[in-house]
């Protein structure tokens, strides 16, 4: 784990990354894009109710989906990075893959983020 970012999850094994700063998210999204590794970001908020129904889902995933990265990108900490991919409401997931977005899930949708989630990881 580098300095880049800071690891909030309770549990070590869960690989969700949270962000705190523009130029950190955007140096490790540049880095991604060299990667072929599924990138999954939960725009949320810390007023969010249905944002907090899906935390365990999150964590649940990130513990089942190891070759996955989940990135948590609070909306009010970083306005420019929600208001770059356009989200509108809350949670937002975006699914992205070598630098581009591939899926988005709006809402609290479980089953629809895993199907996604499956398909992209194929």
């Amino acid at each position: 784990m580098g300095a880049n970012y800071v690891d909030r999850s309770s549990e070590s094994s869960n690989n969700i990354l949270t962000f705190q700063s523009t130029a950190k998210w955007n140096a490790h999204f540049n880095d991604l894009e060299e990667n072929h590794k599924l990138m999954v970001v939960d725009f949320t908020a810390k007023w969010c109710g249905p944002c907090k129904l899906m935390d365990p889902v999150i964590q649940e995933f990130a513990a089942k989906y190891t070759n996955v990265e989940f990135i948590k990108v609070d909306v009010d900490e970083l306005m420019a990075v929600s208001q770059a991919f356009q989200v509108q409401a809350l949670p937002t997931f975006i699914l992205i893959k070598r630098g581009k977005v591939t899926d988005k899930v709006v809402g609290v949708r479980k089953e629809e983020l895993q199907r996604l989630i499956e398909k992209h990881t194929k």
